[in-house]
């Protein structure tokens, strides 16, 4: 029985944090498909449904609250994981985001240690 990779989306705008994330992920063996504004990410997870979605809050276009709430009402990508991936780091902001819908909640900037893991860990439906 052969394992599937599993499919990423990573929504950044900055294009460094976007290669470094996409880098590792690919290296720990995931597919990575990317987005850089809400629009595209709302857009690509109902194109490729992705096992899980990292979405930065702020982008350009709508922010990641939004493009949350759009995949939330869509069928298609309703049940997909959305982690917040953001530069905020106050308790919070972590609060406003989980009771926004996020599934989870990961600060930048990533840790190239722990970052794979964690994404695993929401992969398995337990985020850290």
């Amino acid at each position: 029985m052969t394992q599937t990779r599993p499919t990423v989306l990573v929504v950044e705008d900055n294009e460094r944090n976007l290669k470094l994330a996409r880098d590792l992920l690919e290296f720990h063996g995931f597919t990575v498909v990317v987005a850089t504004t809400g629009e595209a990410a709302v857009d690509e997870a109902s194109r490729a449904s992705p096992d899980l979605i990292l979405m930065d809050l702020q982008l350009p276009g709508i922010d990641g609250h939004t493009a949350l709430s759009r995949l939330r009402a869509q069928p298609r990508t309703a049940g997909i994981p959305v982690v917040a991936l953001t530069a905020f780091a106050m308790a919070a902001d972590r609060t406003r985001a989980l009771e926004a819908g996020f599934d989870g909640y990961l600060e930048k900037p990533i840790s190239v240690r722990d970052f794979p893991q964690q994404v695993r860990q929401y992969l398995k439906g337990s985020g850290p």
